[in-house]
């Protein structure tokens, strides 16, 4: 990794803009020498100074999750039946349940059954007219 003048690797100004786009991401920065091929090499004035390692899918649903319950102050379980309509739609929107075994992770998180989670989504497809 380049270092910035005086600094260390992570002293970067690449390092230093990125990180807090990573941390929410839960991914990982990480020299461009260890970068495998399916992490991102961040060049800066032509030379490669981080990669950044992304999260599995499954990793980042259950950041998500974490994250709703931090914004909204209490377990997703404990939340209105309005508000957990109004997560599922968040999460459906983020792709959520694309990810494999994501509509049993997030209705375990809601306290809620899938068939609940499935209806939630139907509901909020017909509304579109979808």
């Amino acid at each position: 990794m380049t270092r910035s003048p005086g600094g260390s690797p992570d002293e970067h100004p690449l390092a230093l803009a990125v990180r807090p786009l990573a941390d929410a991401l839960g991914a990982e920065i990480i020299a461009p020498g260890q970068a495998g091929p399916d992490d991102v090499v961040l060049a800066w004035e032509g030379e490669n100074v981080i990669a950044v390692r992304l999260p599995q899918l499954s990793e980042s649903l259950d950041r998500i999750l974490a994250a709703l319950e931090r914004s909204h102050g209490m377990p997703l379980s404990e939340l209105d039946r309005k508000t957990k309509q109004s997560v599922v739609r968040n999460l459906e929107a983020r792709g959520a349940f694309s990810v494999r075994h994501g509509v049993e992770t997030v209705a375990s998180a809601l306290g809620v059954s899938r068939f609940t989670v499935y209806n939630y989504l139907n509901r909020e497809n017909a509304a579109r007219g979808g």
